[in-house]
């Protein structure tokens, strides 16, 4: 297992964690064994968004003696009322329903507190100036939640609150079919099947822009939807009328700036697995670069996606992630400190190039890489 930095929690995490989605299955029986699974593996991190009491009680009880060995990320108004999820903004509940939540998981602290789903500008704001986030400060204080996330679908929503510095964490939907959409209130707008009827070229600017400031802020990426609820893994099902498999979804949600881990939706132990496999996965098993170039109605034409099919290169230059650092340092029209020391102690840079051009004939997304790197060695000064 792969271990990445959660952004500037200071927390190491696996870059595969768990949904909770199969903790509910027969009966909560499964829960045992996905955490001894996930144990055995080096699965770390886990996500629980749901507020079951009989979900949140199973995963109590699979944690016994082995608390330690697991990064908790849980969620704050996430309540379960009148035998239902429910998400509350009102206080009283949010307070009794966390409160509900330590007793279950039979613990004293949660490591992530997540502000559960905002996905529009008036909840966020209502949120950051009301009594949910003083709540979140005040556990915090109290190291009762090591730190702050939020969860949302929404990349105009998720950038202000990123931008606030209230949050450490944030909990986003990320694949290259949500990544083509723009914000929207309504999370529907993402998976709806006549938003992918027209051509559609390139990435959003705001969630590339979101994943770009996560990176340069020191806020941690934990993806949901990696794999669209299973949609991008059916033909029949996915909006880009094209499957891609398990590892490729996973790839490219770990190639984003700022991501530290995927949470694995698996409902079964085969679909865990399969998610593990990722790890001893061959590199051309992984690749999803091609798969994204023959999707019908959309192009990614000149649109870096670090896929790395430019390499080899014979001056040994890594120009996906030097295109990386060129594109966050362009995105903050100036070279964030972070960025610059990342991208001195590679051991080649983009000065190097000797324009080739053999990159770019192995590109399937036509991106102009001599012009970045001439550009990059003049940002950069080497």
């Amino acid at each position: 297992m792969q271990y990445r930095n959660l952004g500037r929690t200071g927390l190491k995490v696996s870059e595969i964690a768990m949904g909770c989605e199969g903790f509910a299955e027969n009966d909560c029986k499964n829960t045992q064994l996905f955490f001894d699974i996930a144990e055995k593996n080096g699965i770390n991190y886990f996500d629980l968004y749901t507020s079951n009491p009989e979900v949140r009680a199973s995963v109590g009880q699979a944690l016994k003696g082995r608390r330690e060995k697991f990064i908790i990320q849980s969620h704050l108004c996430s309540i379960w009322k009148d035998g239902q999820y429910k998400r509350s903004r009102n206080i009283e509940e949010v307070k009794n329903g966390f409160e509900e939540m330590l007793s279950l998981l039979q613990t004293d602290y949660i490591d992530v507190g997540m502000i559960h789903y905002v996905d529009s500008m008036k909840d966020w704001e209502e949120i950051v100036n009301g009594p949910v986030m003083e709540y979140a400060r005040e556990l915090k204080a109290k190291e009762v939640i090591h730190h702050i996330g939020l969860s949302s679908h929404n990349a105009q929503v998720a950038l202000a609150a990123v931008c606030s510095g209230e949050i450490e964490v944030l909990m986003f939907s990320v694949n290259p079919c949500y990544d083509l959409q723009p914000s929207t209130e309504d999370v529907e707008d993402l998976w709806r099947e006549e938003n992918y009827a027209r051509h559609l070229i390139n990435m959003d600017p705001e969630r590339q822009r979101l994943y770009e400031v996560c990176q340069e802020m020191g806020v941690g990426i934990t993806v949901m939807k990696a794999f669209g609820g299973g949609d991008l893994l059916d033909e029949t099902l996915s909006p880009a009328a094209k499957a891609l498999t398990v590892p490729q979804c996973l790839h490219y949600a770990l190639t984003r700036p700022a991501v530290a881990t995927v949470l694995a939706g698996a409902r079964t132990v085969e679909q865990l697995h399969e998610s593990l496999a990722y790890e001893d996965a061959p590199e051309e098993e992984k690749d999803y670069a091609m798969a994204l170039a023959s999707f019908p109605n959309i192009s990614w034409k000149g649109h870096c996606m670090y896929c790395s099919h430019c390499a080899p290169c014979p001056e040994k230059i890594d120009v996906a992630s030097v295109t990386k650092f060129l594109n966050l340092a362009k995105a903050q029209g100036e070279v964030p400190e972070t960025v610059r020391e990342h991208y001195e102690v590679l051991p080649h840079h983009a000065g190097e190039c000797i324009r080739c051009g053999g990159c770019e004939t192995r590109c399937p997304f036509e991106v102009p890489i001599m012009e970045n790197m001439a550009e990059a060695a003049k940002i950069f000064g080497k």
